[in-house]
């Protein structure tokens, strides 16, 4: 940690050494109320705490203003906090964050006492049985989770296994036969049938044919297709019959019986919407988010059978210093929406704690638009023998329904072409502008607007119903230019987006392929303009891979780049690597990773 202080009272550099992980502390003349330090980029959360919780705290205890500046880092790696305040506050503030870093430095190893000097060996085989042990004794008094709900259809049954199309593909011989029809599923519960008739389906998606046999029979399932694609609906009608179906009365039941857990707000509020679609025998639902005052949600969870949640929202319920709010104990079907989006904005750990809470003979659903090593991993620790069902190709690829454009531009350039593109479209046009950063939408948007252009606006840093208000009021055509973060690149469902414009390249090629995939959707067909510059020249090689995927055009401008930045890593690695590989906040061809402040 290096610190600096800028104060008049100090005409030269204070030099004194500190120990374990900190470096030279400084002290400056500059600012009499302003003094500078330098934190590991690893306690940077810590010091802004959920929500910006923890930051708040610090500010009103020392009375100190604190500015986290991650555009600016020391050849350390560390990241600049500004301190603003009278000395006796700014040394307040320093102290604070010091216990911080103190507290997230590694421990050393405990160091065991031993008389003979010998190596202490663990006996890890006992502890795991002590496990085992421990946790059936933890889940013995709990009735057997009933799974099986399926009765195979004749003409199912007897279908070839060369009947399944190359749309639907199932990864082991074990897997059912995929249904044909709602009727071939759902026989044997008219009451879901009528719910389905009144939506006015005429056949079942591809995932819904594969999921609902697997799901229905009781089996643990992966699905890995992309959004739009009807991934909801596959697990909701199996979870509303296995809740119905289980052994304990359902009056005698306490907490919800299944969950499904979506990354974000927008996600978790959209499945709920559904739910309400398809009522069964007077099943009682409900969506727990953040951004909504807690204590309605509390209010709102008695007799809830069936629960939406994000992961921050599910814990604050479960895991309080008073008990918890929510008893998740009962669960015995759980859905993790999109985990691949989950795992990208950090909820590892909130998914693991609520595993250590649910019962482990339930019966588990993930779904993921791609399959990256961490869904692999979380999938391996919690699912039993999981199918999986998957639509295309584990392949990433962008559809055949979006044209896709691809313009070279220079990063002053970005707004003129802006306008340019939002001159282009007419009234009838539905279009969705991403930015990379939410202070780049506001400056936008602020521009456009004094333009008269009507448009709104979809972040993080607007309340929940602000952003429920925007979406509103996209979805419907009220106003039909949205400009957002990633926060809208996934599970927001407006089938009929025509224009995707990218300002800013994604973090990976991942995020661009959802962002693309917000328009062309049901049938429809769109058009996505991406502007690239100098600094994203190191995805040009994975972006040249999709566009030939998708048939599509690949600029010249994008194969020269690409040829340069694999000239540049090729350079860098004969000379020892030093530049690390093209990832540097420097100008020009140098471009790397970008900001690292919240994104969404």
């Amino acid at each position: 940690m290096t610190r600096r202080n800028y104060d008049s009272s100090y005409s030269s550099f204070d030099r004194h050494e500190q120990r374990d992980y900190r470096s030279d502390s400084k002290r400056s003349c500059s600012r009499r109320d302003e003094e500078e330090m330098y934190v590991p980029d690893t306690v940077v959360g810590k010091i802004i705490g959920r929500g910006g919780a923890k930051i708040r705290e610090l500010q009103d205890e020392t009375k100190c203003r604190l500015n986290i500046d991650r555009d600016r880092s020391n050849r350390n790696g560390e990241v600049l906090v500004r301190i603003v305040g009278d000395e006796h506050d700014r040394r307040k503030a320093v102290a604070k964050i010091e216990e911080i870093i103190e507290e997230s430095a590694p421990k050393p190893p405990p160091v065991a006492d031993s008389d003979d000097g010998e190596d202490v060996k663990i006996d890890w085989g006992r502890i795991a049985v002590e496990e085992k042990i421990y946790e059936k004794k933890r889940w013995a008094g709990k009735s057997e989770v009933l799974k099986m709900f399926y009765v195979e259809a004749e003409s199912v049954a007897s279908a070839s296994k060369e009947s399944v199309t190359d749309s639907e593909q199932k990864e082991t011989e074990e897997a059912p036969n995929p249904v044909r029809t709602f009727e071939d599923a759902f026989a044997s519960y008219p009451e879901v049938l009528e719910q389905i008739r009144k939506q006015g389906f005429l056949k079942p998606s591809p995932i819904q044919c594969q999921a609902w046999p697997v799901l229905l029979s009781g089996r643990d399932m992966i699905g890995v297709a992309q959004t739009g694609t009807g991934k909801t609906l596959a697990f909701l009608l199996p979870a509303l019959i296995h809740i119905e179906g289980q052994s304990t009365p359902r009056s005698q039941r306490v907490g919800p019986s299944a969950i499904v857990i979506a990354p974000t707000r927008e996600l978790a509020i959209q499945i709920d919407s559904e739910v309400q679609k398809y009522s069964y025998r007077n099943i009682k639902s409900a969506v727990v988010i953040g951004g909504t005052a807690r204590y309605n949600q509390v209010e709102n969870l008695a007799g809830v059978e069936l629960l939406i949640a994000t992961p921050g929202r599910l814990c604050d319920l479960v895991f309080t210093e008073r008990g918890p709010n929510l008893d998740i104990t009962n669960v015995t079907y759980l859905v993790l929406d999109e985990a691949d989006r989950m795992l990208d904005m950090g909820f590892e750990g909130e998914i693991r704690k609520v595993f250590l809470n649910v019962r482990p003979d339930k019966q588990m659903v993930m779904t993921s638009a791609t399959w990256p090593q961490g869904v692999r991993r979380l999938a391996s620790s919690y699912m039993k023998n999981p199918l999986m069902v998957y639509i295309g190709s584990l392949d990433l690829h962008a559809c055949f329904t979006v044209e896709q454009k691809i313009t070279i531009v220079e990063e002053d350039e970005k707004e003129d072409f802006l306008n340019d593109f939002l001159n282009e479209r007419s009234r009838t046009d539905k279009t969705i502008v991403f930015f990379g950063r939410k202070n780049t939408v506001n400056h936008m948007a602020s521009n456009v607007a004094l333009r008269g252009v009507p448009i709104r606006v979809l972040h993080s840093g607007h309340s929940q119903e602000d952003r429920e208000s925007a979406l509103k009021s996209f979805r419907c055509g009220e106003e039909r230019i949205l400009f957002a973060t990633d926060l809208a690149s996934r599970g927001i469902d407006v089938v009929d987006i025509t224009h995707v414009l990218n300002f800013d390249f994604p973090k990976d090629i991942e995020e661009y392929v959802h962002r693309v995939g917000r328009t062309g959707r049901a049938g429809r067909t769109g058009c996505a303009m991406t502007f690239m510059t100098r600094r994203d020249w190191r995805h040009a090689k994975e972006l040249i891979k999709i566009l030939e995927s998708a048939e599509q055009e690949v600029p010249k401008g994008l194969l020269e780049m690409a040829e340069r930045f694999e000239k540049m890593q090729d350079r860098n690695q004969r000379e020892g690597g030093r530049f690390g590989g093209g990832r540097g906040r420097g100008r020009g061809w140098g471009g790397g990773n970008g900001h690292r402040n919240s994104r969404y």
